[in-house]
């Protein structure tokens, strides 16, 4: 009987202990649990903390683009490009006007007195030898020297220039040449890669890289009211020497001619200017057809709109280039364009400067109709234009149909039957270019028209010159017209 009672109260104290183990093992798994989640919680919480400081992460459909293989270009245009040596023997006054700061801009340096030789570069255009270079390479020159990239000399023949834009036309008597083909300058984008392609130091075919930094950059380097400057901005290495050389894309494709950097030292410091294609191919064209470029013209007196004034003119943003005047009897006027009217494109290219515009309207001749958009009172208006020349006409002016007198010191040519009819006149010689001579002592200007000498009527070189033997106690009596209709006499003592 006992030792069953004593089994009984073993039995009974190891459920009791079993019990309490049972509770304590609960107990601990279930603080264990309790704290495991209060430290899961504050790592959450903190995490979430520094997600509310740094800003989600979002995935790009964009991927990177592939590295740009620019041997191609380099191949094609490294034999087109020649290097150019000119012979000066009496420096020109207008190598000093146009280069200013620039004028280290390409290789020189005096051979002997009053002689001097200089360096640059040129692209051939065609394979039969025409190849286009900057007008201040050549300008001056008595003799222009060509290398090719085979070590090839021989001597080139200058077919034209137009310092308005600084190009020039030479040629070569070879066949068979490899040459580059015109790109659309108007499709190059800012951030293209180019190269460019040219002797800089007298180093011949040297190639650098780079991009494309801006569009239809004015550096007031070519002065002139007249000149056009729409320059596209590089960051390719350019020095002097490279000067007209070729800016071409990863085609190979002719983008632009090297024409200028921005320096204070007068070597490369990142800015490197290339007139575009364009408006080089115009201008050649041009001096094949006509022996000089045709300019057309708006016939619009204009301003760049920035914050201040539009501000001061109450415009409701800076878009367009705002029109000051509109000269009388121009394609402009004819039109309907007026003042105060803001341009916004041209044959729907945007026209936010003044060089944007000049890059635009200086790839069209005379005659040609360009469509024009303008804000007039926040009322978009659409014009058809048609350019005219500096003579108000829509006829080309060939070099051809001009010639020079000594003793008036000036370039003389025939009017046209519109300008007759304009001016009620039946004949008369435009006058260009005046130099020295009497006309350039009187204070005539360029553009007025000589109608009578000695009351013979001039109308041509030969009666010109009848007309001025036929002076008489060394009088010369001269009438004439200027374009906007006045009539003038003069008299001049020999």
């Amino acid at each position: 009987m006992r030792y069953m009672k004593t089994t009984s109260t073993i039995k009974s104290i190891l459920s009791g202990t079993v019990g309490a183990l049972l509770v304590l093992i609960a107990f601990i798994i279930y603080n264990g649990y309790k704290d495991d989640t209060s430290a899961r919680t504050d790592i959450r919480q903190e995490y979430e903390a520094k997600n509310e400081i740094i800003p989600p992460i979002h995935k790009t459909n964009n991927t990177p683009q592939h590295a740009v293989d620019l041997t191609f270009a380099a191949e094609k245009s490294i034999d087109a490009v020649v290097h150019i040596k000119t012979q000066i023997l009496g420096r020109s006054n207008s190598y000093d006007d146009f280069f200013g700061q620039f004028k280290e801009y390409f290789h020189q340096y005096p051979q002997r007195q009053n002689s001097y030789v200089a360096f640059g570069s040129g692209v051939i255009i065609s394979p039969d030898g025409y190849i286009v270079t900057n007008n201040h390479v050549i300008d001056g020159a008595d003799k222009v020297s060509i290398t090719f990239n085979d070590e090839r000399e021989t001597i080139a023949e200058i077919i034209g220039v137009d310092p308005s834009t600084d190009l020039a036309l030479i040629k070569v008597e070879e066949e068979d040449l490899p040459f580059l083909t015109f790109g659309n300058s108007d499709d190059v984008k800012i951030g293209e890669w180019v190269l460019a392609v040219g002797n800089p130091f007298d180093l011949n075919s040297t190639v650098t890289a780079g991009i494309v930094s801006a569009k239809a950059r004015n550096i007031n380097i070519l002065g002139g009211q007249s000149s056009i400057e729409s320059f596209i901005q590089t960051d390719a290495v350019v020095n002097r020497g490279n000067s007209g050389g070729a800016l071409v894309n990863t085609t190979g494709e002719l983008v632009g001619i090297n024409a200028a950097i921005a320096s204070h030292t007068g070597v490369y410091e990142g800015y490197s200017f290339a007139i575009p294609v364009n408006i080089v191919s115009k201008v050649v064209n041009d001096i094949m057809e006509y022996g000089e470029a045709q300019r057309g013209y708006l016939g619009v007196q204009i301003q760049d709109i920035n914050a201040e004034f539009a501000e001061a003119n109450d415009l409701e943003n800076v878009n367009g280039i705002y029109v000051a005047a509109v000269v009388e009897n121009s394609g402009a006027k004819d039109a309907g364009i007026a003042q105060g009217d803001i341009i916004l494109s041209v044959n729907g290219k945007k026209t936010n400067s003044l060089s944007s515009l000049l890059g635009l309207i200086g790839q069209y001749n005379p005659g040609t109709v360009v469509s024009v958009k303008v804000n007039r009172d926040n009322q978009i208006l659409d014009f058809k234009v048609t350019l005219k020349n500096k003579n108000g006409t829509t006829l080309a002016i060939k070099s051809s149909d001009s010639f020079h007198n000594e003793l008036l010191g000036a370039d003389l040519q025939q009017i046209t039957t519109e300008e007759q009819n304009m001016l009620n006149i039946p004949n008369g010689l435009r006058v260009n270019n005046i130099a020295n001579g009497i006309l350039d002592k009187s204070g005539i200007n360029d553009g007025f028209i000589i109608t009578e000498i000695n009351g013979v009527k001039v109308n041509s070189q030969d009666n010109l010159q009848s007309a001025l033997s036929n002076t008489k106690r060394n009088i010369i009596r001269l009438k004439g017209v200027y374009p906007n209709g006045a009539r003038v006499s003069y008299e001049f003592m020999l």
